[in-house]
């Protein structure tokens, strides 16, 4: 799969067979469309291309950004598509002055001179340009004058896709690990920063890593414990061996936490890993975090999560 950041900069394309969207979760919903983006370019002889937005467009166009939380970081959801066979990437800069273009200057600077389509894939509901007066009807009523094909996505898969990242996002904040997997397709994952923390992990006979997860925008798993895979990035981006382990969100109260921690302790695993970046395959939810009466009734318990833990890995 070719990427492609400068949309000034673009192929031509043989033939291209376009669809847009933010894939956010690359999920099996988005699989369907995709599955019938990569079967219409292999029928026209040409080459499947999907276009997507970074920033996320809600976090230009919406007054509030608070609410916006990715399933997917940008490399992530790259990452995802790679593996499905697609010839293009196209990440198209979303900003005010894009989002506020006419329908029909978008439609041709940006679709029709960019991408020169064979077929356009779009979904009955997808609006674009300035007040998203664009539609399909639009693209529709173009066809002719810019020869392109038009299929449209049927709407049962398009509300399956919309609730499907609903209840995604729905179960990751609720430690509903198994609809998570269920629906993505593949265990939710995330990466962090390994950073020093209090040691406590290690003087409990659990060593943990610290986690900082850079990307504010990136969902996470609610407070719990959580059975996990995790792999360590190396220097050129690949993944060392997936280990097993346990997983702790949250602020500790046991020992009094005030700070929210991601600590992974990793099962037969002694090395340094310090400054290196963890990605975390979140496989079960075991438990709520709770508070003990002494140290040793917390050891108790984590003895036990880790008896949990491995007949679930």
């Amino acid at each position: 799969m070719q990427i492609h950041y400068d949309i000034n900069q673009l192929p031509v394309f043989k033939n291209a067979v376009v669809t847009i969207g933010t894939f956010d979760g690359v999920h099996e919903g988005h699989k369907k469309i995709i599955d019938q983006l990569t079967k219409t370019a292999q029928e026209a002889g040409g080459e499947s291309v999907i276009i997507t937005f970074h920033p996320h467009p809600r976090k230009i166009v919406s007054s509030s950004i608070l609410g916006i939380r990715l399933i997917n970081t940008l490399s992530e959801k790259t990452e995802l598509l790679e593996q499905l066979g697609i010839n293009h990437l196209v990440i198209t800069p979303f900003t005010e002055v894009f989002a506020n273009q006419e329908p029909e200057d978008y439609l041709q600077d940006f679709l029709i001179n960019k991408f020169h389509p064979h077929t356009i894939i779009i979904g009955y509901d997808h609006h674009f340009g300035k007040n998203r007066k664009g539609n399909y009807k639009l693209l529709e009523s173009y066809q002719e004058k810019y020869g392109y094909h038009l299929k449209e996505i049927p709407k049962h898969i398009l509300d399956h896709i919309g609730i499907s990242s609903t209840k995604i996002r729905e179960s990751i904040l609720n430690g509903d690990t198994a609809t998570t997997n269920h629906l993505l397709g593949y265990h939710f994952f995330f990466e962090g920063e390994v950073v020093h923390g209090d040691k406590l992990g290690r003087e409990l006979g659990y060593p943990t890593a610290n986690l900082k997860v850079q990307n504010e925008e990136k969902i996470l798993p609610c407070d719990g414990i959580y059975a996990v895979y995790a792999s360590v990035k190396n220097i050129d981006g690949s993944y060392g061996p997936v280990l097993k382990g346990m997983m702790s969100i949250g602020f500790r109260p046991t020992v009094d936490g005030t700070k929210r921690v991601i600590e992974v302790n990793l099962f037969d695993f002694q090395s340094d890993i310090y400054g290196k970046t963890l990605r975390v395959y979140v496989k079960q939810f075991l438990r709520s975090e709770e508070k003990f009466d002494s140290l040793e009734a917390l050891v108790k318990k984590i003895d036990n999560d880790k008896e949990e833990s491995l007949k679930v890995l």
